[in-house]
């Protein structure tokens, strides 16, 4: 099949950002399919050097090019910017030609709209990554615009393992989401037996964006829930390392996060790209992260890209409840948390068990996320392939 992944890789020029996207190619790939990248989202190009929206996309072009060379799709990219309408990569009459004429596009995480094209593809399959959060702005008569979009896709996936279960507050609407996970190219997260700097980390925003209302209730961002868990510093003799954005605002009360123990490093600093994020992952001795507010009150079941990572690596992972360990067993190679206590003992169950917890950090990485795997998976649900 000819497969068009849309996403955010020269939007959003970051390592973290380009993971989540590029395995989606790589698992399509891997099963044998023709697979291409198409970047249309009408948004104007964020310099992540000068930290602001600009019309000129040379930075994010430049970072696509080589990104996509590297991975092995050196002709098979295409990005347009949303500042002037210009395609760059394989070209507009490529772009033209796959939306009219491809077998399948994934929209990952409302990344691609197209909205100037003659759509001729057999199978438009939509991928939430933000469940409860997407599942209201469909409600919301503010966004119709949006939600006629995503109801006009095939096919509807989520991250949210939950979402439609009784004890999920995700509202109903109307669509029957489908479950899966993030695909990880496991060959290019290698299990890593040596000796790790003692440190545990994670890579985060303090918040993304606002918080959101449903039926009197708030949902919001993860400075909520780490403002649950701050004191974790002082109650566990372990080193916790944080790569945080600032947040919507720079609101990130970074002085009182240093002064309670946090090691706190600016993530557009430490982790400007693909490889960086890597070596950020692959030099920690295990994860330690909260979720999304809006996950764990609503409980999603969501379950993190940035941690299956982690365990492909070999590096355990001790991460909030969110409902997902209904779906991901916990206890060997991944931990969950609701309270401080429950907190302070994953982390040293990790530390007293490392090399047992890397073991099956890795058996769970090729048990539920290997990408050809859930590539295959997302292709039999939607009845496709």
């Amino acid at each position: 099949m000819r497969i068009v992944v849309t996403g955010l890789l020269g939007q959003y020029a970051f390592g973290g950002v380009t993971w989540d996207y590029i395995q989606y190619l790589l698992g399509f790939r891997g099963l044998g399919h023709d697979v291409w990248y198409l970047e249309d989202s009408g948004a104007w190009p964020y310099d992540p050097v000068g930290q602001t929206i600009s019309e000129d996309c040379t930075y994010n072009v430049n970072y696509l090019r080589g990104m996509m060379t590297e991975f092995g799709f050196g002709d098979r990219w295409i990005y347009r910017n949303g500042a002037d309408g210009k395609f760059h990569g394989a070209g507009e009459a490529a772009a033209r030609d796959l939306i009219k004429n491809a077998d399948l596009i994934v929209n990952v995480s409302s990344a691609g709209w197209l909205k100037d094209y003659d759509f001729g593809v057999k199978h438009q399959m939509f991928i939430d990554g933000d469940p409860m959060f997407c599942q209201v702005n469909l409600l919301d008569q503010k966004h119709a615009d949006y939600a006629a979009r995503v109801r006009a896709h095939d096919s509807h996936f989520t991250f949210g393992l939950n979402v439609g279960q009784p004890d999920c507050f995700a509202p109903d609407t109307g669509i029957r989401w489908k479950k899966t996970v993030q695909p990880i190219s496991l060959e290019h997260w290698a299990f890593q037996d040596e000796a790790a700097p003692d440190r545990f980390t994670t890579v985060m925003n303090w918040a993304s964006y606002a918080p959101i209302e449903w039926e009197g209730k708030r949902f919001g961002q993860k400075d909520l829930e780490f403002e649950r868990f701050k004191m974790l510093p002082s109650l566990t003799s372990q080193r916790l390392e944080m790569a945080m954005g600032q947040g919507v605002g720079s609101k990130r009360p970074t002085e009182e996060l240093r002064a309670l123990g946090w090691i706190i490093h600016e993530a557009g600093e430490v982790l400007p790209d693909y490889q960086s994020y890597h070596e950020f992952l692959r030099s920690s001795k295990a994860e330690w992260s909260v979720a999304k507010h809006g996950y764990v009150e609503a409980r999603t079941g969501w379950f993190s890209c940035r941690t299956a990572c982690y365990l492909a690596l070999g590096r355990p992972a001790v991460v909030q409840e969110t409902g997902w360990s209904d779906y991901i067993p916990s206890g060997d190679g991944l931990i969950t948390f609701s309270t401080l206590d429950e907190a302070i003992a994953a982390v040293a169950d990790i530390n007293d068990h490392y090399e047992e917890h890397q073991r099956a950090a890795r058996a769970l990485a090729e048990q539920f996320f290997e990408a050809k795997k859930v590539c295959a998976d997302l292709l039999a649900q939607a009845g496709i392939g």
